[in-house]
C-alpha cells in the first residue's frame, strides 16, 4: 500500500511520524521538491497512492481522478481550502484534518508580529545591518484596541494573549455569537474601532478578498495590520496603496495570495511592512504534533478504524 506525504518538509524535528508510517506497513512516497506542489505534480505523486499526508497543494477533483485509489486526505494542519471537499466525497474519499495542533503556534505567531510592528523592531534591524543608525519611536501594546476577525479556536487564543497584554479585544465571526467577555461586532464597526487588526478566518467562497480597498480605509489612520490565516484575505495591492499614503503604519503578513511572495510583490520594498514565508505553524513541538496527528488519522482511515 503506497502512501504519499506531499507536505514541502516532514519528520525533520522528530521522526515518530516515520515510524508510525513504517509501523502501518505502507510504501511512502515523498515530495521530491521540498516545495508546495502544483496540481500536475500533485497528481503525479498521488498516482497508485491509497493516501496522503497533504500540505496546502491543490487537491483538486482532476487530482482525486489521477490517483483512483485514493481513500483518504489527511492534512497536516487545520486549513481544508485546498481541498476540494465536494469532489472527495463524490468520490468515497476520506478527509481529515489536524485542527487543534497549530493554535498555540498561530495565536503566539500573531502576537509576535504585533508585537514587531508595534516596536518596528524588523524595519530597525533592517536599517542597522544597512549602516542606518536611526531610532524609530514605537508603540505598546498595552492598552490598545484589537479586532479579530474569526473566532474559532486560533481566535480565542489570540484574544487570550492579547488580553494578557493588557489589550481591549473585541471580535467579528458571523459564526459566533456569543464571545465570553469579548465583545462581537459587526465588521465595519470593528475595522473603524481596533488599533491592531488581525484575520483568523477561512477565504471568502466567492474568492473575494475580505478587506478590500474599500474595507481597508474603514480602518483607523496609523492602524496595524496582521494576517497569519489565509492567502487572498487581504487586497495585496490596495493594501500597499494603505501603507504608502500613511494610511495604514504597519502590516505583517505570512500568507499571500500567490506563495511563494515575488521580490517585486508591491508590498516587498515598503519599510513598515513584515514578510514571512507561511510560517504560522512553524515551531518544533507543532510541526511535531501535527504530523503524528496527520498520520495518525490516515492509518486509522485505511485501517478501518476510523
Amino acid at each position: 500500500m503506497r502512501v504519499a506525504v506531499t507536505t514541502s518538509t516532514f519528520a525533520e524535528y522528530d521522526d515518530e511520524p516515520l515510524r508510525l508510517l513504517r509501523a502501518g506497513g505502507v510504501e511512502i512516497v515523498f515530495n521530491p521538491h521540498r516545495r508546495t506542489l502544483t496540481e500536475s505534480e500533485a497528481a503525479g505523486i498521488l498516482c497508485g497512492c491509497a493516501g496522503v499526508v497533504a500540505g496546502t497543494e491543490p487537491l483538486t477533483a482532476s487530482v482525486m481522478d489521477a490517483a483512483p485509489g485514493l481513500q483518504v486526505i489527511s492534512r497536516c494542519g487545520s486549513g481544508l481550502d485546498s481541498v476540494d471537499l465536494p469532489a472527495a466525497q463524490a468520490r468515497g474519499i476520506q478527509v481529515r484534518n489536524t485542527p487543534l495542533a497549530p493554535v498555540e503556534a498561530v495565536a503566539e505567531l500573531t502576537l509576535a508580529l504585533a508585537l514587531d510592528l508595534s516596536r518596528r523592531i524588523t524595519r530597525m534591524d533592517r536599517e542597522v545591518r544597512a549602516g542606518t543608525w536611526k531610532k524609530h519611536m514605537g508603540r505598546l501594546l498595552g492598552g490598545k484596541r484589537v479586532g479579530l476577525f474569526g473566532f474559532g479556536r486560533i481566535g480565542r487564543k489570540v484574544a487570550s494573549l492579547f488580553t494578557l497584554m493588557g489589550c481591549e479585544v473585541a471580535f467579528h465571526d458571523p459564526g459566533v455569537v456569543d464571545g465570553g467577555a469579548c465583545r462581537r461586532m459587526e465588521a465595519d464597526a470593528l475595522l473603524a474601532w481596533a488599533d491592531i487588526v488581525t484575520l483568523h478566518c477561512p477565504p471568502r467562497t466567492d474568492g473575494l478578498p475580505l478587506l478590500d480597498a474599500g474595507r481597508l480605509a474603514r480602518m483607523q489612520d496609523g492602524a496595524l495590520l496582521v494576517n497569519a490565516a489565509r492567502g487572498g484575505l487581504v487586497d495585496e495591492s490596495a493594501l500597499a496603496d494603505a501603507l504608502q499614503s500613511g494610511k495604514l503604519a504597519g502590516a505583517a503578513l505570512d500568507v499571500f495570495a500567490q506563495e511563494p511572495y515575488p521580490s517585486s510583490g508591491p508590498l516587498a520594498s515598503l519599510p513598515g511592512v513584515i514578510l514571512t514565508p507561511h510560517i504560522g505553524a512553524y515551531a518544533a513541538e507543532t510541526r511535531a504534533a501535527m504530523e503524528i496527528e496527520s498520520v495518525r488519522n490516515l492509518l486509522a482511515v485505511l485501517h478501518g478504524n476510523n
